[in-house]
């Protein structure tokens, strides 16, 4: 089917295309500035430093649903060898072979289009089998970090996991701000928590990646009233799924990606996250994320650290 008209009147809403100037390839992470930067540190009072990325294993969150996407398959290349002859130093190397949006990661702004464009308006045949993406790949994000905020969802609806097809909605957002005593501002990093990725810390992989909470197809705007920088949260479709509309897949990554150019990352571990901020009563915190830097990648692997 079509992209609904309901689709097309949030776009117009929520587009940022020549916002930043028609060579941009940024997006709303130009809305990081250096006078972002300098309050995310200024959040920093412990020290205490909290990972947010699952680790990268043989049998990670991929199942097979999504064609391609394969978890990490790690080999020894060389093992104690003594590259220099014998009673040298010896070294051991190992290589991958992973989709790069395997685990916790981010997706770049052509990770998906729709209506023959990609974000700022640029066609979707810039993505090329050789090339990747032509425009706003991952090797543009030079740097990822800001203040952080911890939306926590879950625990303001009183639950540790929302239900499988619980959609977000703004104003479970908006009680998710409240609880953390600050507004989500221009430049921030908004991390949602919807309990999701306890199921993959348990290692119920297929229930983890299916039914799914997430964000509605309401939320973008929501976003997009506060200038967000970036959106991550701790579910395999980031969106709510199945989704909320009978056959419009993905529209909540086509509205972030494509029409306001604001990169939106998945299977990030928000448990411990969520512990530390509810017992220090704060949400907010110094959150350092820059992707690997892949050329024409159209997302990356990210080990994400919270800085309180």
């Amino acid at each position: 089917m079509s992209l609904p008209n309901a689709f097309h009147d949030i776009a117009g809403r929520v587009n940022n295309w020549g916002r930043w100037g028609a060579d941009d390839e940024l997006g709303t992470l130009n809305l990081i500035t250096d006078e972002v930067v300098r309050e995310a540190a200024a959040t920093v009072r412990s020290g205490r430093r909290i990972p947010l990325a699952l680790p990268l294993r043989r049998d990670g969150v991929q199942t097979g649903v999504i064609p391609g996407r394969i978890d990490p398959l790690h080999v020894m290349v060389q093992i104690n060898q003594e590259l220099f002859g014998p009673g040298t130093v010896a070294c051991s190397d190992d290589a991958v072979t992973m989709g790069l949006q395997a685990a916790t990661h981010w997706d770049a702004l052509p990770h998906v289009s729709h209506s023959g464009r990609i974000y700022n308006g640029r066609p979707a045949d810039t993505i090329t089998p050789h090339g990747g993406a032509g425009f706003s790949g991952m090797d543009k994000v030079r740097q990822v970090v800001s203040r952080g905020v911890l939306l926590d969802v879950a625990r303001v609806r009183g639950t540790d996991r929302l239900d499988g097809g619980y959609a977000v909605t703004p104003e479970d957002l908006d009680a998710a701000e409240e609880l953390a005593g600050t507004r989500v501002r221009a430049g921030d990093i908004a991390l949602v928590r919807t309990g999701q990725v306890r199921l993959c810390l348990s290692g119920d992989r297929h229930a983890y990646a299916y039914p799914s909470p997430g964000l509605s197809i309401r939320t973008p705007e929501w976003f997009h009233a506060r200038d967000v920088g970036a959106v991550a949260n701790d579910t395999l479709t980031f969106e709510v799924f199945p989704p909320e509309v009978d056959g419009l897949w993905l529209p909540v990554h086509a509205l972030h990606l494509v029409e306001m150019g604001m990169p939106q990352g998945q299977n990030w571990n928000l448990e411990e996250l969520s512990t530390v901020c509810g017992e220090a009563g704060r949400y907010a915190f110094l959150l350092t994320a820059t992707p690997e830097p892949f050329t024409g990648a159209t997302g990356a692997p990210v080990a994400p650290v919270a800085v309180l």
